[in-house]
């Protein structure tokens, strides 16, 4: 049954993506937000949370931009299936890879940490080793799901541009294997998830939410001297993307002092929060409102720490 459902994806995969674009304004769109209405209480929850400023009016209008996106974000992930990756690199445009590679042979790490959001299309974004030098190798980090048929899908398809895939829990095993072999890596972390319970270690203000972040990625950081970066993502237009590598720069002692009640903080992951909130301000309609961010309050993380 899988190996039907996706062999007609990748058939439907092969129509040029102008195809994508009208089956998305006039099957998925209507279809999505309309009959299904997925996520819609969320979705507008988490617009008049984080957006009390707007008009009700104003709100509706980037649920609307929010959902005509999301459409075409299901699309350009099917093309993906089949594309050509030259077709792929006039489509995505990378800014300052170069130099982030030039930078870091010069200072000689042998790792570089992409912080991303669930912002624009992250699955294209998949494609950068398709940008890096031969020397280096691209990774992303990913978390595993249930159906395997389903998981492999998405591995296949995240790895052909060279990259590797590492599982979430396998993180900072496979980093640190990798320096003790001298392998140089550039890995790309979506941060922006809500982790679980066990997982919550950092508070910090993120659209009118205390909100909790991961920091793994900024521990594992200061394990392996890497440097770190924002990816800046904007869409200039239907079916391109922009991502601008912006450098996260620290003083030597930020993010290794520790708070008045004796916990760590995490300045790369605080500065990550307020370029990633900057670009949701100027964009919203880019980033995943499907995904409840807010599941897990501070009020309740605090019962949970104190019982």
């Amino acid at each position: 049954m899988y190996s039907l459902l996706f062999s007609f994806l990748r058939l439907l995969s092969r129509m040029p993506l102008r195809v994508h674009y009208f089956l998305s304004d006039v099957v998925l769109y209507p279809l999505v937000r309309h009959v299904v209405r997925y996520r819609r209480k969320v979705v507008r929850k988490q617009l008049a949370d984080c957006f009390p400023e707007k008009t009700e009016q104003e709100r509706r209008e980037t649920e609307r931009r929010f959902y005509h996106f999301f459409c075409d974000y299901i699309v350009e992930t099917l093309k993906l299936m089949t594309i050509p990756h030259g077709e792929l690199r006039r489509r995505v445009e990378f800014v300052g890879i170069e130099e982030m590679q030039e930078t870091l042979r010069r200072e000689g790490k042998h790792f570089g940490f992409f912080y991303l959001g669930h912002y624009g299309n992250w699955e294209w974004l998949a494609s950068f080793p398709l940008w890096l030098h031969p020397e280096w190798q691209g990774a992303q980090i990913y978390h595993p799901l249930r159906n395997r048929h389903i998981d492999q899908f998405f591995l296949d398809m995240r790895q052909q541009f060279g990259g590797v895939c590492i599982p979430m829990k396998q993180t900072l095993r496979q980093i640190l294997e990798a320096k003790r072999d001298g392998q140089q890596q550039i890995i790309g972390f979506i941060a922006d998830q809500a982790p679980k319970w066990q997982a919550v270690h950092h508070w910090t203000d993120f659209l009118h939410h205390h909100t909790a972040f991961f920091t793994g990625s900024e521990r594992i950081a200061r394990q392996v001297d890497a440097a770190l970066y924002y990816v800046r993502v904007t869409r200039p237009c239907r079916g391109r993307y922009r991502a601008e590598l912006v450098p996260i720069t620290l003083h030597p002692n930020e993010g290794i002092e520790k708070n008045t009640d004796g916990t760590d903080t995490f300045a790369a992951t605080d500065c990550y929060v307020k370029m990633l909130e900057t670009q949701i301000r100027e964009c919203p309609e880019l980033w995943l409102w499907t995904h409840n961010r807010w599941k897990r309050s501070y009020e309740e993380w605090l019962l949970r720490k104190d019982s």
